[in-house]
């Protein structure tokens, strides 16, 4: 009976995501639901100590401080002035605006780590001006999304912050797991525009020599130190002091959110209504995390309570392959997953689920949360609810369409399968780095 009750707890939640219930009151709705009907009032006695659990919890704190960091440095107008300096620095290449983008998406996800700011702010900067200088606007989009995610995978994430959390592992072998990666991942992404530059020149034209000529020499690599130093001296420190083993990412995190105000002053930007801004901006994005953070909780509480666990556990291992099979099954849910749900929705629905598995098979937690956060990226790339792709829709010029934006990104989803593939032989991408430092 109690089986029954957890297939239907899991049931009932997808049906309140398909009748348009916010996802957190949703996940809690099902939670008490289904847990009243399997144990009574137990469950409402055990709800308050886990979410006083998770509201107190030290390593959380570092999630409204990185979110603060970004913010201020989005509203600082830092990727503007990098976006200039790198497309002119690679400008004489074919496709060199669209690398331009790519390198910019890892400083900019190495900053902030939040997508819909990253992906607004480059759409608004390039995408009129890649369209006038000749580009496809189908391989403008697909850059644009692809480059805007890339702060899912590379550290300082939330992704990966929360990630340490479900798994059970320091958020800053987390943070080393997925240096690697996620450079691959851009790595790869650059190497497409280059051969795609080769091969199709007209869809990714370079910017014209009469262009060019206005800054070079001297003047450019001055421009260039004055708008990439700050942001690689603060990317440098955050990251440096915690894969180091120097700071906790609470600390680092509150240096970053400091240093993201001192950059915005050094660039003459700073006012009081940009301060309030980013902290109301701040605010929005937490509070949400955390209420779907307290949210789970609940559905966490219900679903153990009901012997799911145990469920799950017996179904995984019916799949033929053994801890390969069951590998090789969870990439495919968290991909299919990421066509309907954010990744903080599955994060706290499916990993809590399939994870005891794993720790019983003896699975490495540490490539594990590397295929997991690699994989979660997708989610925002792929149709018809990639959020990357409402962001670009929003905020694009007239004659964007939704086709074109789809077209575009399909070839940078075939590479995040790749880099996936990739990372599932080869382990060592995402583990030497932390065996290096000693983690």
């Amino acid at each position: 009976m109690e089986e029954f009750l957890a297939i239907g707890m899991i049931l009932g939640f997808m049906l309140f995501l398909l009748i348009g219930m916010p996802v957190g009151i949703g996940i809690a709705a099902a939670g008490f639901l289904f847990g009243w009907m399997g144990f009574g009032d137990f469950l409402f006695n055990l709800s308050p100590a886990r979410i006083y659990g998770v509201v107190t919890k030290y390593e959380f704190l570092a999630i409204p401080l990185f979110v603060y960091m970004g913010v201020m440095l989005e509203k600082s107008r830092v990727a503007e002035d990098m976006l200039e300096v790198i497309g002119r620095l690679s400008g004489r290449l074919n496709g060199g605006m669209a690398i331009a983008l790519i390198v910019v998406g890892v400083l900019m996800g190495a900053s902030t780590g939040i997508v819909g700011a990253t992906v607004v702010t480059l759409t608004m900067l390039t995408m009129p001006v890649l369209l006038r200088r000749g580009y496809d606007g189908g391989v403008a989009a697909g850059a644009i999304c692809a480059s805007g995610t890339l702060g899912q995978i590379i550290p300082p994430s939330l992704v990966l912050i929360l990630l340490a959390d479900i798994m059970g592992e320091s958020v800053g072998t987390l943070f080393a797991a997925a240096m690697m990666p996620g450079l691959m991942l851009a790595g790869l992404y650059i190497a497409y525009i280059i051969i795609l530059g080769k091969i199709r020149p007209e869809l990714v034209p370079a910017i014209p020599a009469e262009e060019r000529a206005g800054l070079t020499g001297w003047p450019l690599a001055i421009r260039a130190v004055k708008a990439l130093a700050p942001p690689l001296l603060l990317v440098g420190g955050v990251l440096g002091s915690i894969i180091g083993g120097l700071a906790a990412p609470t600390e680092a995190a509150g240096v970053g959110a400091a240093l993201s105000i001192a950059i915005a002053a050094l660039y003459g930007r700073l006012t009081k209504r940009m301060i309030w801004d980013a902290a109301q901006g701040a605010l929005r994005i937490s509070a949400m995390i955390f209420f779907i953070l307290v949210a789970a909780q609940v559905f966490s509480i219900a679903f153990r309570g009901l012997h799911g666990e145990d469920l799950v556990k017996d179904m995984l291992a019916l799949l033929p392959g053994g801890e390969i099979g069951a590998l090789i099954f969870l990439m495919a849910l968290l991909f299919v997953l990421g066509f309907f749900l954010e990744w903080i929705e599955i994060s706290y629905i499916a990993l809590p689920l399939l994870l005891p598995f794993f720790k019983e098979q003896g699975t490495d937690m540490i490539w594990l949360a590397a295929l997991i956060a690699l994989n979660l990226q997708t989610s925002f790339l792929t149709p018809p609810f990639g959020w990357a792709l409402f962001f670009l829709k929003g905020a694009a010029p007239k004659g964007v369409t939704t086709s074109m934006i789809y077209r575009g990104v399909m070839p940078f989803i075939a590479i995040q399968a790749v880099a996936l593939l990739l990372l599932f032989t080869i382990p060592g991408i995402a583990t030497w780095l932390p065996q290096a430092i000693g983690w």
